[in-house]
Parts: C-alpha cells; sequence; structure tokens
C-alpha cells in the first residue's frame, strides 16, 4: 500500500537540507511526503517557505506526491488572504497538492479551490463541510489526520472506565466487531489469544 509521509518542516530551514530530507524519504520507497512552512517556533516568511516547496518538488523528482503546507490556521495567524497566497505559490513552484489545516468554511475552501490550480487537501475538523459538499466543491483530497485515532482512543478510555468503574462488560459488543474487523482485513493472519 502506498505510504506518505509528513516530514514536518522537512527537519530543516534550508531549502537545500529540506531537498536532502526528501531525497533520503524517496530513497525508502515512500509514495508522497509533506513539507510545512512552519518551523516549529514561526512561519516561515513566504519567500523562503515557497523556496523550501520549490526545492522538495525538485528532490522529489515528479516521483513522490509532494504536498507543500500552509500552517497559518494552525498556529494562531488566521490571515485567509497569505493562505491563498502562500497555497498559490506552492502550486506554482510545482506541488502535486496544497494543504492549509484549519480551513473550516464552504467559503473559505471554495475560495481556495478556485483560486489556486493546484489540487486542494482539507482537514476535517469541526465545521467543515460534509464530504459529499467538499467533493462538490472541486477538492481534491480529504484527511482526517489524527482523528480516527483520537476517535479509538476514547473508545479505550470509556471501554476501560466501563470494566473498572461499573463491573459491566458492554464494550465486549464492539470489541467482537472489531475482531471481525480486523480477521476480514488480515485474512492469513492466525487468531492470537486476546486475553
Amino acid at each position: 500500500m502506498p505510504v506518505s509521509v509528513d516530514l514536518e518542516n522537512g527537519f530543516s530551514h534550508t531549502p537545500e537540507d529540506v531537498a536532502e530530507t526528501v531525497r533520503m524519504a524517496l530513497s525508502t520507497g515512500l509514495a508522497g511526503v509533506s513539507i510545512e512552512d512552519w518551523s516549529g517556533h514561526h512561519l516561515y516568511e513566504k519567500e523562503l517557505a515557497v523556496e523550501r516547496g520549490h526545492a522538495a518538488v525538485e528532490a522529489a523528482d515528479s516521483q513522490l506526491v509532494v504536498t507543500l503546507r500552509a500552517e497559518n490556521h494552525l498556529h494562531g495567524v488566521d490571515d485567509f488572504d497569505d493562505t491563498v497566497a502562500r497555497l498559490s505559490a506552492c502550486g506554482r513552484a510545482g506541488a502535486d497538492v496544497v494543504y492549509a489545516p484549519g480551513l473550516s468554511t464552504t467559503e473559505q475552501i471554495a475560495t481556495v479551490v478556485s483560486v489556486v490550480e493546484t489540487p486542494v487537501n482539507v482537514l476535517v475538523r469541526p465545521g467543515v463541510p460534509k464530504l459529499s459538499e467538499l467533493t462538490e466543491i472541486g477538492v481534491g483530497r480529504v484527511s482526517v489526520g489524527g482523528s480516527f485515532a483520537f476517535a479509538a482512543y476514547q473508545a479505550l478510555a470509556e471501554a476501560a472506565s466501563e470494566f473498572m468503574h461499573m463491573d459491566t462488560y458492554g464494550f465486549l459488543d464492539a470489541a467482537s466487531t472489531g475482531s471481525a474487523l480486523f480477521q476480514e482485513a488480515f485474512p492469513h493472519r492466525p487468531e492470537t489469544d486476546t486475553a
């Protein structure tokens, strides 16, 4: 199955080192990478962010799907015009996909899709339109981020709480369904003792 990884800021600040990170990622057999414009402390200036993105695209040599990200809205910089400018510039720099996690309204997403010529990725979060609406708008890709994992953590916490505090085993119904899904997904894996 193709695997894409989040390379955060490319684990470097300079375009040259970002390119080296992408070349190393390419050598592992990955299918895609994403590069953020967030340093870990601040947004890179737009020009540097685009240079870093272009270096990633060049290093990928058309062998990886390269997603370039504008992180404004995840870090309290709610400047929509700057987000659109960054995404447009990333598209011109050769990104296969552009991504601004944190966009949530139909109007924002539709504007980005209409202005940016590169396929747009949207992160599912509260307030984001339904998948069918995103498709209708023209969104190219939809991500769930960590939300599936967080939903699983919540289910685990509820099951553990029931087990420890309620003296019941209602979670076993969900567990049996989950076990069946696991066996369906991995039919050749021997059954294991769940004790």
